[in-house]
């Protein structure tokens, strides 16, 4: 410095040559520094028009399903390291060493990473290409089979062909992620990613093991439910069954191979489960399959007990009908006056459709108790309790009114001109008495029912009591006069006893009198 502001001045002049020296590495070091701007301009617009066409931002967008702008990143960092390059290239032509050996040290260490970086990229590259290579051609060939249609239209599975390309262009994408990480010497990322892959590598056998699984299972289900309804319709079931009116508006070849097709699947893909080892999924869905199996068999009874019962049940109530009809009891409304009640309906239709439907609710009970329902079990045994009450009850009002029908009719064919409204009087009475007799059996508010009927034969007697007690005053007094008066006449009169036994102590020798039984 001090040669820089007094070496020209003490030697007597102007020395140009001092002065270009001193100043030319500052020159130098701009022009460095503008070169590698404009170079840095120039390298970063490349590597940005180079991404763009290979549609970086959208590739990656697509596939990371975020939007990203990595290209405006990656060309960012290229215009920095070329200005890096130039600030380190301008600092060691100013000579300014304590400046410039930590750039030129970390220029020199990524220099010296560029060949990895490169390699990096053209493994990731070539794997990528790789992977969608995969992904396109197992695309491809499951879309020219039908297994898509086939599984939308059976198990409700959408695309199947491309959801097995992208697991497999993810998994090729994986098996590349280590060596990349290698090549990157990136070895805390790598261990963990290396045993994943190893974990995902060793998986694949359980992975194509399962498909194999699933495979088979499928096609031994279609077989099977094929068989199955191929022999259901040759057995002629579906005519049966709707005969019992069962399945009219369904198939009963589709609903067995259906089930049957369900049993299967669930059956395979428990297995398939198994095989891929996952215990969280499999040990629950074992389970679930041993309570279905277990419940298949009772399931089957619970529904021939069903249909065994509206078999019979139908056949003897239709049985029981025409008995009845023949009987004449479908007559016995119209003589009781309670047709009107009935409308059109029969007796022996009633008795017939009681028949089905207590039949029925049996049925149903022990199904429930096959099936281990033993709520359901206990409330239809309490409803079959209620109903058989009510059945009683009404038994009990049917007979009830038709004998006060009866009773009404024989008093109101009397000769006086009371006897019309004695008879409707009586009729009203045992109709009374039925009516409580009838709720008592049905069980409904018994204790109403005996307070109600108590309180008016109560009413009754004290009414009665208080009639006679108050109208025939006069009549009982005239009576009682009469038994007094006719107790004293005889009080005054001798006892004919006590004179026979004074005679006898006074005759002493009278020959009794002789015996019937003696010898004449």
């Amino acid at each position: 410095m001090n040669d820089f502001f007094g070496g020209p001045s003490q030697r007597g002049g102007f020395d140009a040559m001092y002065y270009w020296d001193q100043f030319h590495p500052i020159l130098a070091a701009v022009v460095i520094l503008l070169l590698g701007w404009i170079i840095a301009l120039v390298v970063a617009a490349g590597v940005k028009k180079l991404l763009q066409k290979l549609d970086t931002n959208h590739k990656l967008s697509s596939a990371t399903g975020h939007p990203s702008n990595i290209e405006n990143l990656i060309s960012k960092l290229v215009f920095w390291f070329v200005m890096i390059l130039a600030v380190v290239g301008a600092l060691n032509v100013l000579n300014i060493s304590g400046v410039s050996d930590p750039f030129s040290n970390m220029v020199g260490r990524v220099l010296a990473y560029i060949p990895n970086l490169l390699a990096a990229v053209a493994v990731g590259f070539v794997g990528w290409i790789i992977a969608r290579l995969v992904r396109v051609g197992l695309t491809n060939v499951l879309a020219k089979t039908d297994l898509d249609e086939k599984l939308s239209s059976e198990v409700g599975v959408s695309s199947l062909s491309s959801n097995i390309g992208e697991i497999f262009y993810w998994l090729v994408l994986l098996l590349f992620l280590p060596i990349v990480l290698s090549i990157l010497g990136l070895t805390g990322l790598l261990i963990p990613v290396q045993n994943m892959v190893n974990e995902a590598i060793a998986f694949v056998p359980n992975l194509f093991i399962t498909g194999v699984i699933i495979f088979v299972g499928y096609i031994l289900a279609k077989i099977v439910r094929g068989i199955v309804e191929g022999l259901t319709n040759s057995l002629g079931l579906q005519a049966q069954a709707e005969k019992i009116g069962l399945f009219k508006s369904s198939s009963v070849s589709k609903f067995l191979g259906s089930f049957v097709f369900a049993i299967i699947i669930i059956t395979t893909l428990i297995v398939a489960f198994e095989a891929l080892g996952i215990e969280a999924i499999s040990q629950p869905a074992t389970a679930m399959l041993n309570e279905i199996m277990h419940a298949i068999p009772q399931i089957i009874a619970a529904g021939l007990i069903l249909i065994v019962a509206y078999v019979v049940s139908r056949f003897v109530g239709r049985l029981v009908a025409e008995l009845i009809s023949g009987a004449g009891v479908d007559e016995i409304p119209m003589k009781l006056d309670l047709q009107r009640f009935l409308g059109q309906t029969r007796v022996s239709d009633i008795v017939g459709y009681l028949i089905v439907f207590f039949t029925m609710l049996f049925a149903v009970s022990e199904a429930a108790n096959r099936l281990g329902l033993e709520q359901v079990s206990v409330l239809i045994a309490m409803f079959i309790h209620f109903g058989a009450n009510i059945l009683l009850g009404a038994v009990i009002l049917v007979i009830g009114f038709w004998l006060a029908n009866i009773v009404a009719n024989v008093v109101q064919r009397g000769e006086y001109n009371s006897s019309r409204w004695l008879g409707n009087l009586v009729r009203i009475l045992i109709m009374g008495l039925v009516i409580a007799m009838g709720l008592k059996a049905m069980g409904i508010a018994d204790s109403i029912v005996n307070l109600a009927f108590g309180l008016t034969l109560g009413s009754v007697a004290v009414a009665f009591a208080l009639a006679f007690g108050l109208g025939g005053r006069q009549p009982a007094e005239r009576l009682l006069g009469d038994l007094l008066d006719k107790a004293k006449a005889e009080g005054k009169q001798p006892n004919p006893l006590k004179q026979n036994e004074m005679t006898s102590s006074v005759n002493p020798t009278s020959t009794p009198p002789s015996s019937p039984y003696s010898d004449e």
